[in-house]
């Protein structure tokens, strides 16, 4: 049996980021309760060297959406990363799974072999389309998503094992 990349990509980013949403719901919801300014959390970090809370959501929704698109050889929209409230995370995360849903199994089923490049902060990577797809977009989706829950966790969000699956 073969592996879609379809199904390995799309629908994985899809419930990974909506699973987010809901993490972010309830440190909203947290802050709001506290009466903790929500930036404090939005800003919030695990260690000095990391990105904060904010940043982790714009490269989860950044890797699924430009890595499905790249994958499918289909145009994908560029969002400022400019975000300051949990409400415009919230209509990032949205915006990310509706373009996700435009994404048609057969434009990426296929694309195991095609050569896949992009370009890093500091330079120009290739790949061959299964390795990008199993060995960075969706380590570098879970490791964005992952951080930004324990980034609320460590804040006092309650959130556990089942958000992050979710249902």
């Amino acid at each position: 049996m073969t592996t879609s990349m379809f199904q390995a990509s799309v629908p994985v980013f899809i419930r990974a980021l909506n699973n987010l949403a809901g993490i972010l719901e309830k440190g909203l919801a947290h802050a709001t309760a506290r009466k903790i300014d929500e930036t404090v959390l939005l800003n919030s970090r695990l260690f000095p060297d990391m990105f904060p809370l904010v940043r982790q959501v714009q490269i989860a929704t950044d890797t699924a959406r430009s890595g499905a698109g790249r994958l499918a050889g289909a145009e994908f929209p560029a969002y400022e990363d400019n975000e300051t409230t949990f409400a415009e995370l919230a209509a990032r995360i949205h915006n990310t799974v509706k373009y996700l849903e435009t994404l048609q199994r057969a434009q990426i089923d296929g694309s195991e072999g095609k050569t896949i490049s992009w370009q890093s902060r500091s330079s120009t990577k290739s790949m061959q389309g299964q390795p990008y797809l199993f060995n960075h977009l969706l380590p570098n989706v879970y490791f964005h998503v992952t951080t930004a829950y324990n980034i609320l966790r460590h804040n006092g969000v309650e959130v556990g094992k089942k958000d992050f699956l979710g249902p």
